[in-house]
């Protein structure tokens, strides 16, 4: 698997995600935008899906978390700027950080996924 092609079609989701989010309902690009967005997703998880979920479960069983693994296109952040705020990507439990707010997120620029945990933790836990 190429990472650099990987790490292409990941922000090309992203910033198709961000420009519909930046659209209102009433836009009339909304409804296309909106299509292009699924049609990229379908794309991204048939070409990366399986490759991304393994990483996926493996950072899942790291973390000792039960919490089901999603697929790869859950984990998004809004944008492919910095680093991911505590609000984005996907909830997880973890025996390691019993109690706190614990999150996962798929981020670019490298292809990562990183760990947040309220404000304080933010960790890159596998890298493409």
């Amino acid at each position: 698997m190429n990472k650099e092609d990987l790490n292409r079609a990941l922000t090309a989701l992203i910033e198709k995600k961000q420009t519909l989010h930046e659209l209102s309902y009433d836009d009339t690009r909304y409804d296309e935008v909106e299509e292009e967005l699924h049609d990229l997703e379908d794309d991204f998880n048939d070409e990366y899906g399986a490759f991304l979920e393994a990483a996926l479960e493996k950072v899942h069983n790291d973390l000792n978390s039960d919490t089901d693994v999603l697929l790869p296109t859950a984990y998004l952040p809004s944008s492919t700027g910095g680093t991911p705020s505590p609000k984005e990507g996907v909830w997880v439990d973890s025996e390691k950080y019993p109690g706190k707010e614990a999150r996962i997120t798929l981020i670019p620029n490298p292809t990562r996924i990183v760990l947040t945990v309220g404000k304080a933790v933010q960790q890159e836990l596998w890298q493409a």
